[in-house]
């Protein structure tokens, strides 16, 4: 039998990596950010909002893993940029080096944006150390490979732990926030599903050299449960998108495709019976948008 396992809780995950809830919008298991620690020196992967600075703060002082010495942004999205600021401040006296795509400079620098799309508040960040794929990031020994994961955005890059035979993939794959709830990456302003499809096929490229896959939202996918994220996300992608656009050319509400999306994609999931049906709307809404702008519909 293939074991399953899914880590969801706090703390130390393998021999170098945390993980540390973001709470988004206040609710568990929304939002994963991970923490890379070796020797003594410490990188961050991606923020969450700047209201849950505080917390993250504790966490890495709880977890002995306090200060951090770098950031690494997976993509621009405000879910993984806007703690950024926040975060600097209450670690002054670290000069916090933060690191992204190449890709993602300009839309760091300029989030007006990003900001109308998401109705988001980021500020501007500046000094953002660009990256490029094959690039190298190493922490006291510990070799960290980069690698571009564009689809979801253009700007989205992904961070090879060969060591610990792990990667860590912000958005660019899926969102998978636990077995009952999953939704697609076709989110705008700049989602491109050839690059998408070369990003499944560079991830399965890399089979033999991974056992885990760390999600954004939500957690680390281990083992068989990894293997089945590699085996199915392609068709998830496309049985997503192709429900979603039919469901648009049926002239429904965005409220009564999220019913439609709740009822043949996670009806295992408590969202209607927790009352999260707005939740859901909102990521259709987002996933419309993203069908929209990449001329899908």
């Amino acid at each position: 039998m293939i074991k399953l396992v899914f880590i969801h809780k706090e703390g130390k995950f393998n021999g170098n990596s945390y993980l540390i809830d973001g709470y988004l919008f206040g609710a568990p298991r929304s939002l994963a950010l991970y923490v890379i620690e070796n020797n003594g020196t410490r990188m961050l992967i991606d923020t969450s909002t700047a209201d849950n600075a505080d917390r993250i703060i504790e966490k890495l002082k709880e977890f002995k893993i306090y200060p951090i010495h770098k950031i690494f942004l997976t993509h621009s999205h405000w879910d993984h940029t806007a703690g950024v600021n926040k975060l600097k401040t209450l670690m002054k006296d670290i000069d916090i080096e933060v690191l992204a795509s190449e890709n993602a400079i300009d839309n760091l620098k300029k989030p007006a944006a990003m900001n109308n799309i998401f109705e988001a508040t980021v500020e501007p960040l500046d000094g953002v150390i660009p990256l490029k794929e094959g690039d190298l990031i190493e922490l006291n020994g510990l070799k960290l490979e980069v690698f571009n994961f564009f689809g979801h955005t253009m700007d989205s890059i992904a961070l090879l732990d060969e060591e610990n035979r792990n990667i860590f993939t912000g958005d660019a794959i899926i969102d998978k926030s636990g077995y009952n709830y999953i939704t697609p990456t076709f989110m705008p302003p700049d989602f491109n599903e050839s690059e998408l499809l070369k990003t499944f096929q560079k991830l399965r490229d890399m089979r033999d050299k991974l056992n885990s896959i760390t999600l954004a939202h939500f957690g680390v996918w281990t083992d068989g449960d990894f293997e089945k994220i590699l085996d199915g996300m392609e068709s998830f992608h496309f049985d997503t998108k192709n429900s979603i656009i039919q469901w648009y050319k049926e002239n429904l509400s965005s409220k009564e495709i999220a019913m439609k999306y709740f009822e043949k994609f996670i009806p295992k999931s408590k969202i209607v019976e927790y009352g999260l049906l707005d939740n859901l709307e909102m990521n259709i809404k987002w996933l419309l948008e993203g069908l929209k702008r990449s001329g899908f519909i």
